[in-house]
């Protein structure tokens, strides 16, 4: 059960963290003003909340694993919201980092 919360909240962080950085992006990059780009600190702020609601004490481990989640969720929302066509090297990147994510966060500790 703690690691399908942790998963969750992962997810929830990432949407947080991944949209406030696009509303900041789309904001300034593609001129569509301070409210977008307001929207997305708002966001970012949300992404801190819900990190810290992870079961594991540890920041350091928390924010390492999430970096996984990071790189995968932004291909898949650059494919959702830009259009963005990703290559096999970026599946391959996204995977790889989802793995490395999984070791972090839910391998089995012995202490």
């Amino acid at each position: 059960m703690l690691v399908a919360r942790s998963i969750a909240l992962f997810a929830v962080a990432a949407i947080f963290e991944i949209g406030g950085a696009w509303l900041v992006w789309q904001g300034v990059r593609e001129h569509r003003g301070w409210i977008w780009a307001g929207a997305g600190v708002i966001a970012l702020g949300l992404y801190g909340f819900f990190a810290t609601l992870q079961p594991d004490a540890h920041f350091g481990r928390v924010l390492a694993a999430y970096g996984g989640v990071f790189v995968a969720g932004s291909i898949a929302w650059g494919m959702v919201a830009d259009g963005y066509r990703p290559d096999r090297f970026d599946v391959a990147g996204a995977l790889i980092c989802l793995a490395g994510m999984a070791v972090i966060m839910y391998t089995p500790r012995g202490h």
